[in-house]
Order: C-alpha cells, then structure tokens, then sequence
C-alpha cells in the first residue's frame, strides 16, 4: 500500500534525478521498532499497549520527532510522519533528522497514574536509542509537557541529569520560554507572509480552523491580534460559526478554565454550530485545517471555497485534494513549513539545555521568526524561479539537503 505521502516525495526525487539506489536510502527508514507495554489499570485487570518508534533519517542531526498517544495509531502512521519530518527539519535548515512515536492509547480514559506508568515504560523499553545526541521527543497529539518531563525523569535514572533528551519541556525543567505557542505562532507568521505573497489583506480576513488544540488555539489567537477575524473554529466534536468574527480570547480564556473540551457555552451565544465538514465548505479568505491527516480529500475537496489553505497539521490535505486544489487554482502552504515553528523551538530549546543557558521569549520569538522567514523566502523564490507549486519547491529543498548529507557523509 503506497503511503501518503509518496505522491508528494517521488516528483521531488524524480526532479532531482535520484537513482534508484539512492531514493530506496532516503525513503526507507534508519529504524522501526514496535513493542507491548502492559499496565495495571486503576479499576483493575491488565491492559496491553503497543508502543512505536520509528528513526527515518539521522544524515543531518540525531532524530526528532513528537510523541502521539492515540488510539487510531500504527507503524505506517508513524512511518509516514517521521518522514515528514526529516523533510520539514531539512526545509527550514535545522540540524535534525527525522522520526516519530508514541501508544495506541486513549489518553483522556487513563488517569495520571495511569499514564506517567505507561510513559516512562515507554522510555525503559527505547532506553539506548534515546538521547540528546541521538533521538530527542517531544509533544504531539495527545502529550504535553507534563509527560515530556515524566520521559526526562525515567531517563535519568540510568543516564544522569540530560535534559536535551527531549524537549516542549516545562519551562521549570529547562524548556524554552515560547515552545508551547510556538506552533502556531508559526502557521500565524506563516500565514500573514502567504497573505502579503498573494495579495489578500490580513486585517479583517475572515479565517476558518478546523481543530482547536494547542496547534489551533494559538494560531487563532495570533491571528486575532494581527486583526483577522477568526468566523470558525471546531473540534473533534462539533464547530462554531459566526460571520463577523468570535471572541478568541474569550473563548481559550473559559476552555482554559474549565479544562475541558470546546462547548456551545463557552462561544458567543450570536454564534452557530456547524459541524467540521461544514466548516470546511465556508466561504472564507484562509482555512486552516489543524486537526489530524486527510481531512481535505477527493471526496469534499470540490466544496472547499477558501482562497487560501495553510497547513497546521500533517498531511491534512491527500495528493488527490492537492491535485484538485493546483487545478483550481487555490494555494497551499504545506505542512513542511506551515508547522515547522514547534520543531524549530524545539531545536532552540536542546541547544539552550546543551549550552545550560537560557534566552528570553522575546528572543526565541525573533529566532523563530527569522529562521522560518529565511525558509519561506528560499521556497517562493523556488516556486517562482521553477513553475513549481510550494509543496513541489518544500520538498525538493529537503530532499536535496538530505541527500547532499548522505552523499558527503557516505555509507
């Protein structure tokens, strides 16, 4: 079965005349490894896990990737994303490979205790392949910092005080001022450069997101303030609309307070539920799906109206949605860049706990921001200078900077 993200990683290859020999080293991963974590649960009985790792590439910097506790997750899943992210740390030039992890595990059915066991398990079982010089972790979908610190916690008890060893820490324990936003802070800045690039006026700019985690939540509220008016947001339940703009501070200010997911109550009572698909298929300037993969796809991508799609996610858009979307003349800013900012902090935040120094938020923000500019500059001026879209242009940088690694590193 062809992964998905293929069809977007072998035009890049063909592009640059990649042997045989060599597209079969940089798609076939460095490690997989698959393993059982069982766990004592509180209401009694024995569960049985099954733990992840997959290492794509380390030709540029040791692996990095987040941790996904879900429990629609498998190998391929995660051998799809750890690719990803050996292109996305190659297009904004930072010194990581590639991979990515985690449980087949419902979080939100497991209590504290429940779960702090079942993560530091996790680490016993990886043990020598993680290290700050060799496999650094952090957040994703369905971790946080709290379990970011329980993996610097197990791993200490045999190796001493590493806390490069993962990262999206709390701050307390050496994570960086700024990670946690950092994400999207970056689809933000990411968005405000496309919206200059294409000629659509930020201020005012009705804006849908679909997923309103971390990723979504912030990336709202930043465009908030740049003046855009947020219309819609959803999460895995349902989603709310209304036309002239919600109240994003307000409405992250009473989620996080009640610590608890996005209900009708904590919108605007002006505002309306719609559900994700038709969150989808609003007529707005920017959508910006932040939710999980394939959410625009063959089947609803011809409903889609937004003049813009940024990329919160990983892989939200399939090739067939993206085909669509280049027919139809509608712009996609890819994952590649769109997200990057959460890995760029993090690369800032190792080399902060590497050097046992720290910087101010404000210039972790300034070094965020310059290095995905930089990144964004590179890939229009590829896109222009080829005829090429930005997802074409994304991936033919990172591939061409991984494989210049393999070729002068040799075998």
């Amino acid at each position: 079965m062809e992964s998905a993200i293929s069809p977007f990683l072998h035009p890049a290859l063909d592009r640059l005349g990649v042997s045989d020999e060599m597209r079969h080293l940089m798609i076939t991963p460095y490690r997989e490894v698959k393993f059982g974590l069982p766990l004592v649960c509180h209401e009694g009985g024995l569960k049985l896990y099954t733990g992840f790792r997959v290492q794509h590439n380390h030709s540029r910097g040791p692996f990095k990737g987040g941790l996904r506790f879900h429990p629609d997750v498998d190998l391929a899943h995660f051998r799809d994303l750890a690719s990803v992210m050996t292109w996305k740390c190659a297009l904004v030039d930072i010194p990581f490979g590639g991979a990515k992890g985690g449980i087949n595990c419902n979080p939100h059915e497991l209590n504290s205790s429940e779960l702090e066991v079942l993560t530091k398990r996790f680490v016993d079982r990886l043990d020598e392949m993680l290290g700050p010089d060799r496999d650094i972790p952090a957040p994703d979908m369905g971790t946080s910092p709290r379990e970011m610190a329980w993996i610097m916690e197990a791993h200490s008890k045999d190796h001493g005080y590493e806390p490069g060893i993962v990262t999206g820490k709390p701050i307390q324990l050496g994570g960086s001022p700024g990670r946690l936003a950092a994400t999207g802070r970056g689809v933000a800045l990411v968005t405000c450069w496309a919206c200059e690039n294409l000629g659509i006026e930020v201020q005012g700019a009705r804006i849908a997101i679909q997923g309103f985690g971390n990723v979504g939540s912030h990336a709202a509220n930043f465009l908030h303030d740049f003046g855009a008016k947020v219309v819609a947001i959803s999460n895995r339940h349902s989603g709310f609309y209304q036309g002239d703009g919600l109240d994003i501070p307000g409405i992250i200010k009473s989620r996080n307070e009640s610590d608890d997911d996005l209900t009708l109550q904590q919108i605007d009572f002006a505002a309306g539920e719609i559900s994700n698909e038709e969150l989808l298929a609003l007529d707005v300037d920017i959508l910006i799906p932040a939710a999980v993969e394939a959410t625009i796809h063959q089947n609803n991508v011809d409903q889609l109206r937004a003049r813009l799609i940024v990329e919160a996610a990983n892989l939200p858009v399939t090739a067939e949605a993206d085909a669509t979307l280049q027919e139809r003349g509608i712009p996609v800013i890819p994952d590649l860049l769109a997200n990057a900012g959460g890995v760029t902090v993090s690369y800032l935040e190792w080399v902060q706990n590497r050097q046992r120094y720290s910087w101010t938020e404000s210039e972790v923000n300034n070094k965020l921001e310059s290095t995905l500019h930089n990144a964004w500059k590179q890939l229009t001026e590829s896109a222009k200078s080829t005829g090429s879209s930005r997802r074409e242009a994304a991936y033919t940088i990172g591939t061409q900077r991984v494989k210049e690694a393999i070729e002068l590193r040799g075998f």
